[in-house]
């Protein structure tokens, strides 16, 4: 058996020092990317885009429609709270905008959102001529 000296390694141990300082310095901050996960659906009827977005209400969001294009954004500022001592915060709220290039096929004049348990949910219904189709026979 041999007995190896025990060496600190003091590079390593800056390392991880700095990245957990800089992760406390973000959340001082609130520098995270708040960008909510999507799910985009398709059915023979429509097209449906789902965002992830607990703690925020319908009223915290803007739809808009141009050129064909949908965006969808927000800006929620992180309130303070004087009345509570919090020993860790990690809920985060910020601005965000995504956009969505639509297909031709989606009918504009009908699109709609809902908002409920913390999912906004944005129907692109198709247009009634895409949605209908027909087995052709060949004579």
């Amino acid at each position: 058996m041999t007995i190896t000296r025990w060496r600190n390694l003091p590079a390593l141990t800056d390392m991880f020092d700095n990245l957990f300082e800089q992760e406390q310095n973000r959340m001082a901050t609130k520098q995270y990317d708040c960008i909510p996960s999507v799910n985009i659906l398709e059915t023979k009827e429509a097209f449906e885009i789902e965002l992830a977005v607990p703690g925020m209400g319908k009223d915290d969001f803007n739809i808009n429609l141009e050129n064909n294009v949908l965006t969808i954004s927000s800006e929620k500022e992180m309130k303070k709270d004087e009345d509570r001592n919090y020993t860790r915060r990690e809920f985060a709220y910020g601005s965000f905008s995504r956009s969505f290039t639509l297909p031709k096929t989606v009918d504009s004049e009908k699109i709609s959102a809902n908002h409920q348990n913390g999912i906004l949910r944005i129907g692109l219904p198709k247009k009634e001529e895409v949605k209908l189709s027909r087995q052709i026979d060949i004579n």
